[in-house]
Formats: structure tokens, C-alpha cells, sequence
């Protein structure tokens, strides 16, 4: 008999386990929803693209309902996206020390109830993406064509934080689709360097499963530049700020947003500083602590954006 309590090997002790009734556990666990560390990576592009276009824009007035549609739809397709992604990864993911506890390879869930899982939270992403206006619609659409390929890439490449990157950054054009109904050159910036934010932490989470996906062919970043990570991660690292200031002043950023963006640069040079490949708990403590890095920008960029709004 399948045994719905036993809890994924790298996510214990949280919610799920000890609140969730027993027979959604599975679900839970296969939207992450006992590890909401993804689900906040993905919108702080959202955030900051949202911030940063009602500054453009200098006006608050349609940004609180943004945000908390963004939050919603982070939450939904973040889960989506997991879902995906084991439905796809479910024979690695048994050969994984990591992830083999996941509910599909341990036998919580089956690939059938997995699919139809995925179409409930596809349909509640599309419910929250028609609160936009089309434009933001259709950019929103257009993102599941990276979605739906991501899980393969690292079959075929050493680069598969990349093609996550253009995932997981894709708010950073919805929040000038949402407020704007277009997307401009600031938006593009500001994508451009959440991609590089993204290679760079997905390099360090990468680090925990290196000798496992050696031996199974899987690629990454972080097999691929092995010994050498820090000086790569301080090259995405510090492109990704230079890229986020280029965003910051092609919108007519002040004062604020800039130091936002200050602070978000320290915290990842703190990472670079700290981060050694074989401590695998060290890693994903680093990889974690990219979310107040992103909301320390977002806290500028909305200071900076209340600022303009007032003027």
C-alpha cells in the first residue's frame, strides 16, 4: 500500500507534512507547494516589472491588484511548471537520491492523476491571466512554449539554467504588458538581467545533485563549470546588475530604485563570497536567500515608484 505521508527527501517537517490532509499530499508535493521557495522566485521579476512600469507610468492606481494577480499566478504556474517537470523527469528523477522520494517515482501519484493535475492548475493560471488586459494575455501565453521545453534541455545541453532563466524571468515583461500594454526597452533590460540572476542562483541549486547527474548524463551549469563556479558565478552575477541598472535608467528610475539595486548587488557578491560547491547545504541556503535579494529590489523600485507617482 502506498504510504501518502512519506514526505520528498529534501522537503521535510514543512506544512504538508503535518497539516495537509493525507490524500493531497501528493499534489501538494508535486507544486512544491511544501518548498514556496520557487514560487517566490518567479514573481520577483513580476514584482520588480510591475514596480518599475507604474513608475513609468506615475501612476499607482492599477499596481496593488497587479501585484496580488502576479502572486496568485507565481504560486499556480510555479506548481504547474513542477508538475510538468516530473511527469517528464519521472525515470531521472528515480535515479536521483534527491528526488526519487518525489510522488510519482515513489508512487503517490500516477502519471494519469499527474496530467489531470496539471490541467487544474493550467485552467486556474488562465482564469488569473484574463484579469489582464490582451496584450498581457497573449505575452502570458506565450511563455508555456519555454515552459512545456525546459525539462528536456538538460539532455541535450549544459545550459539548461539558461532556457529556465527565460522562464522564470518572463514577469519581467508582464508587469509593463499588465500596467503598460506594451513592453519597453526598460522591460527587456530588466529580462535580460533576470535571466542572468537566474543562471547564476539555478547554478548554485544545481551544485546539490552534481554526482548523481554525472553518473545519469544529466547536464547543468554547475557540472559544466565545476571548480570555476564562483568566477562564473560572479560574471552572471554582476551582469545581471549591470543589465537590471540599464533597466532602472531606460525607465527613469530615482534615487531609490538605484539603491535597492545597491543592496541586491552586495547581497549576491556576499553569495559569490560564500559559496563553496561541496557543501550542499550551504547551497541551497544560498540559493534560498536569492528571494530577499529580489525583494530588497522590489522594495526600492516601489519606493521609487511611489515617489514618482507623488511628484
Amino acid at each position: 500500500m502506498t504510504d501518502f505521508s512519506a514526505p520528498v527527501a529534501d522537503a521535510t517537517a514543512n506544512w504538508v507534512d503535518t497539516h495537509a490532509p493525507l490524500w493531497a499530499r501528493p499534489y501538494l508535493r508535486l507544486a512544491r507547494m511544501d518548498r514556496p521557495i520557487g514560487a517566490w522566485l518567479l514573481l520577483m521579476p513580476c514584482l520588480w516589472s510591475a514596480a518599475l512600469a507604474a513608475g513609468v507610468a506615475r501612476d499607482l492606481s492599477h499596481l496593488p491588484v497587479t501585484l496580488v494577480l502576479f502572486a496568485i499566478g507565481a504560486l499556480v504556474m510555479r506548481g504547474a511548471g513542477c508538475t510538468w517537470n516530473d511527469i517528464t523527469d519521472r525515470d531521472l528523477d528515480g535515479r536521483v537520491e534527491r528526488t526519487r522520494s518525489r510522488p510519482i517515482p515513489a508512487g503517490q501519484v500516477t502519471v494519469e492523476q499527474a496530467v489531470a493535475f496539471l490541467g487544474l492548475q493550467l485552467l486556474i493560471g488562465l482564469v488569473v491571466l484574463l484579469q489582464f488586459n490582451w496584450f498581457a494575455v497573449a505575452t502570458g501565453v506565450a511563455s508555456l512554449i519555454i515552459v512545456a521545453v525546459y525539462p528536456f534541455m538538460k539532455r541535450v545541453t549544459y545550459w539548461p539554467q539558461a532556457v529556465l532563466g527565460l522562464a522564470f524571468s518572463w514577469g519581467a515583461l508582464m508587469g509593463f504588458a499588465a500596467i503598460l500594454a506594451r513592453i519597453d526597452a526598460a522591460a527587456l533590460w530588466l529580462y535580460a538581467g533576470s535571466i542572468a540572476w537566474v543562471i547564476g542562483y539555478d547554478t548554485i541549486y544545481a551544485h546539490q545533485d552534481t554526482d548523481d547527474d554525472a553518473l545519469i548524463g544529466v547536464k547543468s551549469t554547475a557540472l559544466l563549470f565545476g571548480e570555476n563556479t564562483q568566477r562564473w558565478l560572479a560574471l552572471f552575477y554582476g551582469l545581471a546588475v549591470v543589465l537590471i541598472a540599464l533597466a532602472l535608467w531606460q525607465g527613469s528610475a530615482g534615487l531609490a530604485g538605484y539603491l535597492g539595486l545597491a543592496t541586491f548587488a552586495v547581497h549576491l557578491g556576499s553569495q559569490v563570497v560564500r559559496l563553496r560547491i561541496t557543501d550542499s547545504p550551504l547551497c541551497l541556503r544560498l540559493f534560498r536567500s536569492n528571494r530577499d535579494a529580489g525583494l530588497v529590489l522590489f522594495a526600492g523600485l516601489l519606493v521609487d515608484a511611489i515617489v514618482r507617482a507623488s511628484v
